[in-house]
């Protein structure tokens, strides 16, 4: 197994409901280290950037507008095939299909407010991680 890196993000649904640490512990409880983190509230215009690859989506305004409408926390986490254990601890996008025990059956109120993000590949990981942070934030 390989220790890898992935990105994290906890939506502004799960930080409005403060679930800042509940979610944290439960990456951390699943072997994730957070080797950084910081609180952000991102503009409309860092929304349509970080999620670019959905433009023209017809969901793309309704999660730029989401994504812009409070703080949100961004993580690199590290770890033993991080991108992979990273996607089972949040579960299916749709909550009502989730695994119990996932953070979207716990936390998600909706498959559009679903509670946090993850890197899907080693790719992905990258270019999310170089959006949000500096190499030098990075510590672990």
């Amino acid at each position: 197994m390989a220790v890898e890196r992935t990105f994290s993000m906890i939506k502004p649904d799960a930080t409005k409901r403060n679930l800042t640490g509940k979610i944290t512990a439960k990456l951390e409880d699943a072997g994730l280290r957070v080797v950084a983190s910081k609180r952000v509230w991102m503009s409309r215009r860092q929304a349509e950037g970080f999620y670019a690859v959905h433009k023209g989506r017809p969901f793309f305004d309704e999660l730029c507008e989401f994504m812009s409408s409070g703080p949100t926390i961004v993580q690199v986490l590290q770890g033993e095939n991080a991108i992979l254990k990273n996607r089972e601890v949040m579960g299916a996008t749709d909550p009502a299909k989730a695994d119990a025990g996932t953070i979207r059956k716990e936390f998600a109120t909706s498959i559009g407010e679903n509670s946090v993000h993850g890197s899907d590949a080693p790719e992905t990981a990258a270019q999310e991680i170089a959006y949000w942070f500096a190499e030098t934030e990075i510590v672990g």
